[in-house]
């Protein structure tokens, strides 16, 4: 592994739940203390090649493209930790990225483009039949990645709403 450059960014991929929040804090305080950008990742699970398509709550039967819809809520997500952190400059600077694909590897393919420092996931931390049955993105992450991977896990009282 070559020497690592100042601009090496921190890669926190998210799916939007609490342990993705607390993964992005994680990951802004990384790339705070490191002084390096953020890079802020969701992707979008490819079922195929036919396109998905969402329902839109509160708009008949209306249908959005899956990109589409988790580009806003990735905006959206985004926009709620600006807000809950509003001293994390950081976070104002994240650059976002929506990709379509397999979670596990795209998450290496967009650590490996952007010659990510590090990335930092949440998980959930499934334990028996659920994780045998299921696995975890983030264990394959783990196992699979060239670079360091810290696994951010939520407060279980965080995690309920």
């Amino acid at each position: 592994m070559g020497a690592k450059t100042k601009d090496q960014a921190i890669l926190v991929p998210v799916d939007f739940s609490t342990h993705s929040a607390v993964a992005l804090e994680c990951g802004a305080d990384l790339a705070d203390a490191l002084k390096v950008p953020l890079l802020v990742l969701h992707v979008v699970h490819d079922l195929g090649e036919a396109p998905g398509y969402y329902s839109v709550k509160g708009r008949g039967k209306q249908l959005r493209r899956m990109e589409d819809v988790a580009a806003d809520m990735l905006d959206e997500f985004i926009h709620e930790a600006r807000k809950k952190h509003p001293k994390h400059p950081v976070l104002e600077n994240a650059e976002t990225v929506l990709v379509v694909g397999l979670p596990v590897n795209r998450i290496l393919e967009v650590a490996k483009k952007s010659d990510a420092r590090m990335i930092v996931m949440g998980s959930q931390g499934r334990t028996g039949l659920a994780h045998a049955l299921l696995g975890s993105k983030a264990e394959q992450v783990v196992h699979l990645s060239p670079i360091p991977v810290t696994i951010v896990k939520a407060d279980k009282k965080a995690g309920k709403k």
